[in-house]
């Protein structure tokens, strides 16, 4: 490749219709708090979602914490490590220890068969994260939190147009955090929503975002500036008009790797359930080092040398990440599949700047790698 493929190049959708809301943005001079096309941007989620709230943010990792805040949050929460580290920071941040869950091997979720054993009388929540877009098992973690009088809410980041049992993504728990950062398949630049069907959850959220204000002078919770900018939410919109065409060039190019990298010995690209829903926004493989030539490790270096920046995603969980490396230093011992399954995956560039030609060129590489003694 002559220059860098990476795995999440940001999406553009109608780029006329972004520069025209732009210009009716300036010429209106509301470039933030709770502007006309934030107002619009939240509109359109909630409605794709099925969801009374959507309540626009700065980021995701604001978002987490503003509802985590909203939530009563603190003592311990109960979490994957296998998730972007930005899940565990947005308690940390707040004092509230992360315990880290054991994952499903299959789903790559949290396991919910782990997730008693860890809940002591600190224990206050669970926070689910939906990787992939593969919702977790919403059913089974619902069952522990009323039987352990737990709040639960879910990091839906991955997850925006995904389906769990037929049922929206953003629709489980208290509440469900969805990021709009760059190298999400919809993205607004930069930018995080909270999706709820708690009326009273929604009004402290938004009141938290805005400084605690709830109107002029008058400030009723601590808050900080959550908001999301106009600009933001102007490239939202476009890009969530713009949804359906991106998931067919993401499927399209998920189809392509499962063709080319079939039946390869030790590399198997994850399954997205055809009855659901999902954004095909991650092409994943997991290399198995007692069957393939080369483990993960020689793979993605081979692929780094062709120009092609494939990931290692959530390398090596977060519980091997500071400060918790350091606070809870032998939180590995309960972790033996996020270990595991976190030593042989491996993210694939796909988007809208990515051909099928660029797909069977990655494919070559991980194909001669793969097989080179």
């Amino acid at each position: 490749m002559n220059n860098p493929l990476h795995v999440g190049r940001p999406n553009i959708g109608n780029r006329e219709s972004f520069l025209a809301r732009v210009n009716d943005i300036l010429d209106r001079r509301w470039l933030s708090n709770n502007g006309p096309v934030v107002q619009e941007f939240e509109k359109r989620v909630a409605e794709t979602l099925g969801v009374k709230h959507a309540l626009a943010m700065c980021n995701a990792t604001a978002a987490i914490e503003i509802a985590c805040r909203a939530l009563g949050l603190k003592g311990e929460v109960i979490l994957p490590s296998y998730t972007f580290v930005a899940t565990a920071h947005a308690l940390q941040w707040q004092e509230i220890t992360p315990v880290f869950c054991d994952m499903d091997p299959v789903t790559h979720n949290i396991d919910p068969l782990k997730i008693e054993r860890l809940i002591t009388p600190k224990t206050t929540g669970i926070i689910g994260v939906h990787v992939w877009g593969r919702g977790c098992d919403t059913h089974e973690i619902a069952a522990i939190a009323a039987k352990r009088n737990l709040k639960v809410m879910y990091d839906a980041s991955h997850g925006f147009g995904c389906s769990m049992g037929g049922q929206m993504l953003g629709t489980f728990g208290e509440c469900e955090v969805f990021s709009f950062h760059a190298t999400k398949f919809i993205n607004c630049l930069e930018g995080g929503v909270v999706a709820t069907n708690n009326d009273e959850l929604a009004h402290r959220m938004r009141v938290m975002t805005n400084f605690g204000f709830t109107g002029f002078d008058k400030v009723e919770y601590l808050g900080i500036n959550g908001k999301m900018n106009e600009i933001s939410a102007a490239m939202g919109l476009t890009n969530v008009e713009a949804m359906e065409e991106i998931i067919a060039i993401n499927r399209r190019n998920y189809k392509a790797y499962k063709t080319g990298l079939a039946d390869m010995p030790g590399i198997s690209v994850i399954r997205y359930d055809p009855a659901e829903r999902n954004n095909y926004q991650y092409v994943v493989i997991e290399v198995d080092p007692e069957v393939c030539a080369r483990n993960r490790d020689e793979i993605v270096e081979a692929l780094h040398a062709e120009n092609i920046i494939a990931r290692k995603y959530f390398w090596p969980g977060c519980h091997k990440m500071e400060p918790y490396r350091s606070l809870q230093p032998n939180a590995g011992l309960l972790l033996p599949e996020t270990e595991r399954i976190a030593a042989r995956v491996i993210v694939l560039p796909t988007g809208q700047t990515v051909e099928e030609e660029t797909v069977a060129r990655v494919c070559e590489v991980i194909r001669n790698a793969a097989t080179k003694k």
